[in-house]
């Protein structure tokens, strides 16, 4: 990682080239044109994912301090708030377009990781965690990697396999049928000659479905088909799979989406498109292994 004044001058200045030559479209707000401007509004979000720093008004409150002289003219943490959120989809085509700077791995995997909104104890009943669509709200799921109940959504991603970068992805309810997520994911990019999965997205018609579409689907082994397949295959089974986990850590342990804050459903939109776009830089720009 670059020291950090090396990072923002870095991000800005890639950011504000996208948006000179198109690739990242703002749309036309009312009102006169703010003093801190939207490349540099984006920079600072961007930034703070890749450092992994949990509070929005922490990490502003720390540029004003320390950065002054890059970002002399920040706005209030509530009206950066409000500008942020309104530039959500400035991060996903800035993840799109590095993304497309390389070519999809003809081997890709699919998962989904929880994304509590809530602890399950304060849940009283309806509630504003309500997405677009009658379908999309928060709802009581079990989230396997830990053993426990909670009370959100889940996060769906689908990742070349090598070098792990994020190719599509999706907030899902907390209870949702896995399979579905998985195709809705393939829709995006060439369909991949393997996609790995974990045992969630095992099912006849699904693999065969994705078969028709020249994609093998791989899952774990179950205990009952252990005893029969190569100590090999397993062993190479589950490094490939940690590969997903790796992802998964990185997007909400490193760059502190699990903690992420937001107390709507368009504030919590809004930092995992943020999060994935650090995540697709620090994938493809920044040289991490």
């Amino acid at each position: 990682m670059l020291p950090t004044e090396d990072l923002f001058v870095y991000v800005y200045v890639l950011i504000h080239d996208l948006i000179g030559a198109g690739a990242i479209a703002i749309p036309a707000r009312p009102g006169p044109e703010p003093a801190c401007s939207d490349a540099e509004l984006l920079t600072v979000a961007m930034v703070r994912h890749l450092l992994g720093r949990r509070s929005e008004a922490g990490f502003l409150a720390e540029v004003a301090r320390d950065w002054a002289h890059l970002f002399p003219r920040l706005p209030h943490q509530s009206e950066a708030n409000r500008r942020i959120r309104w530039l959500w989809g400035a991060f996903e085509q800035f993840r799109v377009t590095l993304a497309a700077r390389l070519p999809d791995d003809d081997c890709q995997q699919a998962g989904t990781s929880a994304l509590p909104v809530k602890h399950t104890s304060r849940v009283r009943g309806p509630d504003q965690w309500t997405g677009p669509g009658n379908d999309l709200a928060a709802r009581f799921g079990r989230d396997a990697a830990h053993a426990e109940w909670f009370y959100g959504f889940r996060l769906a991603i689908k990742t070349d396999l090598g070098s792990r970068i994020v190719r599509a992805w999706s907030i899902v309810p907390a209870a949702v049928n896995e399979r579905e997520v998985a195709e809705d994911l393939l829709q995006a990019g060439p369909p991949p000659r393997d996609l790995l999965c974990d045992k969630g997205f095992n099912g006849k018609a699904f693999a065969a479905g994705q078969a028709a579409r020249g994609t093998a689907v791989l899952v774990p082994p179950a205990k009952n088909q252990r005893a029969s397949m190569p100590a090999i295959l397993q062993k190479v089974i589950a490094q490939w799979r940690n590969r997903i986990e790796a992802s998964f850590g990185e997007i909400t342990d490193l760059m502190g989406l699990a903690r992420h804050g937001a107390h709507t459903f368009w504030g919590l939109l809004t930092r995992t498109a943020a999060t994935i776009a650090a995540h697709t830089l620090l994938r493809t720009c920044l040289a991490v292994a």
